[in-house]
């Protein structure tokens, strides 16, 4: 349920250059740090906050996701991830995130039978992948297919139709999965496999992934199951960039679709979705786990900018909440696989090294979500160029969700940040001849 925000007291600003005070709401919500509510502060000041990243402004309020980094929290709807993760499928979250509750039986048996309904794409679709190149980045194809669907699914665009919201919101969790193995089919030369209806959710995606139609393909339930953990352990993420870019576009009325793709565009960044490709690389650059004393020295030196990639978090201080459950989950893969692969061998011995060397214990570097995200997707043949597809085949509903919430709220206006101006104030203009 909503936490009802009220003021809870004020806080006093002083204008030392005038000596002018004014009061100003802090604002609590059902857990956290209480917000100071500047929405007044220019129109009774003449003054704009200053705040580079937003890292100290909240832009919104919202019951989806709450994190706390320094304990190593984070929940959807109350519920604690690695609870979620370890009980619940990711339909059974999709359903969390859009309607505020987990399904009963029979809601759960009906929502999957709608989002399956809806899994297919439209077949003139295929002709946009015929005007890539086949070496093109699946992110760049996922971000065209995306913002396309406008133009295939107009009839779910109407942002101020609820009824259109929720159809729009089924297609891009049903058909992003679809979207995104016709993506990596097309990269690597193979027919297009049409998804199962008889499949579930994680298990449908594999199947797109990794059959061809020339024999017959059997999921594999370990990995069908570990997939489905990936996916709701990168479900939503409260306001980080993608999520705000969402909310950005969606705050000037563009559809949904628009919406969405805005979002894989920001994901793509390397400083935001590419953590664990970049995982993947540092093991290729370690190569051999004879290498691994010599790697870990460099990152200890403070004098030497190497980085032990897929260690620690931005945002948990103290531990990844999501870790715990994804590396349970790796283990399971790996035992399941068998795989001969030397640097599936450097990053098992890169995690005991980091569970045991008071260096990394001391500085709280743990193997976090993404290190164990990145050795799944290899030992699974997945190549590194799909690893942040599925990263926004994950994302996708908590975008939807957080779009759907924003355009419900009442008090949510145009984004519209503003700046610190500290360019050329004024000059003439010089004709050409002259200049």
């Amino acid at each position: 349920m909503a936490h009802n925000t009220k003021a809870s007291h004020t806080v006093t600003l002083t204008d030392n250059s005038n000596g002018k005070t004014i009061e100003l709401p802090v604002l609590q919500g059902s857990i956290g740090p209480s917000v100071i509510d500047i929405r007044k502060l220019y129109a009774d000041t003449g003054y704009f906050t200053y705040d580079p990243g937003f890292t100290s402004t909240g832009s919104c309020e919202s019951t989806l996701t709450y994190i706390d980094g320094d304990v190593g929290i984070l929940r959807h709807r109350g519920y604690a991830i690695d609870e979620l993760a370890e009980n619940a499928d990711f339909l059974e979250v999709c359903h969390l995130l859009l309607y505020g509750e987990l399904p009963n039986a029979t809601d759960k048996k009906q929502f999957e039978n709608d989002i399956t309904m809806h899994t297919m794409v439209h077949e003139q679709m295929r002709n946009f992948y015929n005007g890539f190149r086949r070496d093109a980045h699946p992110m760049a194809i996922l971000c065209g297919v995306v913002g396309a669907m406008s133009a295939f699914y107009h009839d779910s665009t109407d942002i101020n139709d609820p009824n259109q919201r929720l159809i729009s919101a089924y297609r891009l969790i049903a058909k992003m999965p679809t979207i995104a193995a016709m993506a990596y089919k097309y990269s690597i030369g193979q027919p297009f496999q049409y998804p199962q209806n008889d499949l579930p959710y994680a298990a449908n995606f594999l199947s797109m992934m990794f059959a061809v139609p020339c024999q017959k393909y059997e999921v594999n339930p370990i990995l069908a199951k570990a997939m489905d953990r990936i996916l709701i352990l990168h479900a939503d993420h409260e306001q980080n960039a993608s999520t705000s870019t969402v909310r950005l576009a969606g705050s000037s009325g563009a559809n949904p679709f628009a919406c969405i793709a805005a979002g894989i565009a920001s994901l793509w960044g390397p400083a935001h979705g590419g953590a664990n490709e970049a995982v993947l690389k540092m093991l290729n650059e370690i190569g051999d786990v004879k290498n691994i004393p010599a790697f870990v020295a460099k990152a200890k030196d403070k004098d030497d900018p190497f980085r032990l990639m897929g260690f620690g978090h931005r945002v948990y201080k103290n531990y990844d909440p999501r870790a715990k459950v994804m590396q349970e989950t790796c283990h399971e893969v790996l035992k399941e696989l068998n795989v001969q692969d030397p640097l599936l061998d450097v990053a098992q011995e890169l995690e005991r090294i980091a569970r045991e060397d008071e260096y990394f214990i001391e500085k709280k570097l743990y193997p976090n979500v993404d290190f164990y995200s990145g050795i799944i997707f290899k030992a699974m043949g997945i190549p590194e160029s799909m690893f942040t597809v599925l990263f926004a085949v994950a994302r996708t509903v908590g975008w939807i969700a957080q779009w759907k919430e924003m355009i419900e709220d009442p008090s949510q206006k145009i984004g519209r940040p503003r700046q610190l101006f500290t360019g050329i104030i004024e000059r003439p203009f010089v004709p050409v001849d002259k200049r």
